[in-house]
Formats: structure tokens, sequence, C-alpha cells
């Protein structure tokens, strides 16, 4: 098990770093600010879970998750509990407070060793082939994949845009929690994680216009369009053909 520690004070990533030898964790690297812990991760072998601190100077934690693989775990460690939420739509693993306790760690690896046995676990069902189901007043109506721009984690929940004739993008609750759960349903649908909330299905692409800072927008509907994270930038790219 190799781990990133993200934060900037020293003494917290040395007391994290402590305690996560004493769990025979190796700490694979430290960084004091969320730019060098891109840095790192782009010149170094992914680690197994990042420790990421919230605010930090500059670009926050929040901010900096939206950067990183989407494969990574990521746990949140501050000494706010008010990011919880959003931190739990970014698909974090687990959301620690400081100071962090043995016993608190040890908890966040078994829900880490649970979600990797469920990720490799196979189930065959039967299926709606590409619909799905969202709310509808007290019922269910069924959606096809094929009318969906995107789906957005907000609230713990998943939501899908799904292009309704001429008035443009309505959103509809989904029985998702997680992207990752929509991921694994239409894994081989075109889906690209362009944020840690945002999975788009790539045929829905109109227009890319870019931004800045090796960064690009997505057009996806009259008036409406989706910012890429810089990593993933190249693969729209590929995908566009640009």
């Amino acid at each position: 098990m190799r781990a990133l520690i993200v934060d900037d004070e020293p003494l917290a990533r040395q007391r994290l770093r402590r305690l996560l030898e004493e769990l025979s964790v190796e700490v694979a690297g430290d960084c004091a600010d969320g730019r060098s812990a891109l840095s790192w991760l782009n010149e170094n072998p992914k680690p197994d879970i990042c420790f990421l601190d919230i605010q930090m100077p500059g670009l926050s934690g929040l901010e900096i998750i939206a950067e990183m693989p989407k494969e990574l775990n990521v746990v949140f460690v501050t000494a706010f509990d008010q990011y919880a939420v959003s931190a739990f739509d970014l698909e974090a693993l687990d959301y620690l407070l400081k100071p962090v306790s043995k016993e608190r760690l040890e908890a966040c690896f078994k829900r880490l060793a649970a979600v990797e046995k469920i990720d490799s676990q196979t189930q065959s069902k039967p299926s709606l082939g590409s619909r799905y189901p969202v709310t509808a007043g007290d019922g269910y109506i069924f959606m096809d994949l094929k009318r969906t721009t995107y789906f957005q984690v907000e609230d713990e929940a998943v939501w899908a845009w799904v292009q309704i004739g001429p008035q443009g993008l309505e959103r509809f609750r989904t029985q998702w929690d997680t992207l990752s759960e929509v991921e694994d349903h239409f894994s081989d649908q075109g889906l690209v994680r362009i944020q840690r909330n945002l999975l788009l299905r790539a045929q829905a692409i109109l227009g890319v216009r870019p931004l800045g800072s090796g960064r690009i927008s997505v057009r996806v509907s009259e008036g409406v369009e989706l910012e890429v994270s810089r990593s993933v930038t190249p693969q729209i790219k590929s995908i566009c053909g640009i």
C-alpha cells in the first residue's frame, strides 16, 4: 500500500506519515500544496491512496481533486467538517477530521478494502440495455442514454441532464449515488469523466473552446458549456480529432 500526503502544515504531514508507517503503509511522497501534488502524480507511479487537505494556500483540495486521476482513492483530511457533503459529491473515499487517530485511519483502510472488493466482483444480470430509471412523481420513467448529455453528482445524488426537444436540457434524478456506479453500468458506452463530479457522453459534444492554461470547455447544448479538467483535456481532444 502506497500513499501520498498533501498538506501545507509540516507538523500535520509528519503526524500522518508516522501513523501510516505504524500501519505498514508506505508514504511514497508528501507535498505542501496542490500544484506540487499534481506535478508529483505526473512524474511518479500512481499511489493507492491520497490524503488531501482542503484548506491550503492557492487552490483548495476541493479544486485540486478535479485534476487528479479519477481512479485515485482520495481521502480528505481537514480541521473543518462543513465540507463533507462537497467531498462525497466528488467521490472522496473518506473524510477525516484533524487530529487524525490511528483507529480512524484503520477504519479508512477497511473502507478502502471493501470498495476494492466490490469493484473486483462482476455481476451478470438482465438489464434495460441503454435505458435507465429516473424519478418521475411517485414512480419512474426509463430514459435512453442516447438522449443523455451528461451526469452530475450534486447533494450526494446523481442527476442526468437530458436533451428534451428544442427547449434544451432538463435534469432528472437517477437511482445512482456515485458516478462510478454509472461508469460500471455503461462501461462500454463512451462516457468520459471530465471532472470528478461530471461524466460526459462523448457523442453529445457539439463544440470545443480553448480556455487557456491547457484547459478546454465543451459545448453540449445551446448555451451550455462544461469545463474539462486539464488531465482529461488531451483525451477529449483525441476523441474530437483536434
